[in-house]
């Protein structure tokens, strides 16, 4: 799985899980799975077009986990990434931009506490 760190103007952009999806209800950084064959930054430019209808520019690996959810383990890489345009949620789900101190009050899902911690501690 891969995912977007999209920070503009000190806040980062969230989507919201659906309904009737796993983890419904947690505010997400957007991205997907990747298809058979394809590289981190292909399946997140795909799916950041396919999400929210934007061309994106993906950089650095931010974080990298491995989380146990009942009955799956996910393995999730987030990476900086540019965005032109405006997003618009193309599945009708929730979107938001969201600063560093609003982060730690909205429902992550568990495989993203260790980035959220990263994102609002204190610059070193």
């Amino acid at each position: 799985m891969v995912a977007a760190v999209v920070e503009r103007d000190g806040r980062f952009l969230l989507t919201l899980r659906p309904r009737g999806t796993h983890l419904e209800g947690h505010w997400e950084f957007p991205g997907g799975k990747c298809e058979p064959g394809e590289t981190h930054d292909v399946a997140l430019a795909r799916e950041m077009r396919e999400e929210l209808g934007v061309e994106s520019r993906v950089g650095d690996l931010v974080y990298a986990v491995t989380h146990e959810y009942p009955g799956r383990t996910l393995e999730l890489h987030f990476y900086a990434c540019d965005i032109q345009g405006e997003p618009t949620p193309m599945y009708g789900q929730q979107m938001r931009w969201v600063s560093r101190p609003e982060l730690s009050s909205l429902p992550f899902p568990e495989a993203d506490a260790g980035l959220i911690a990263r994102l609002i501690a204190p610059p070193a």
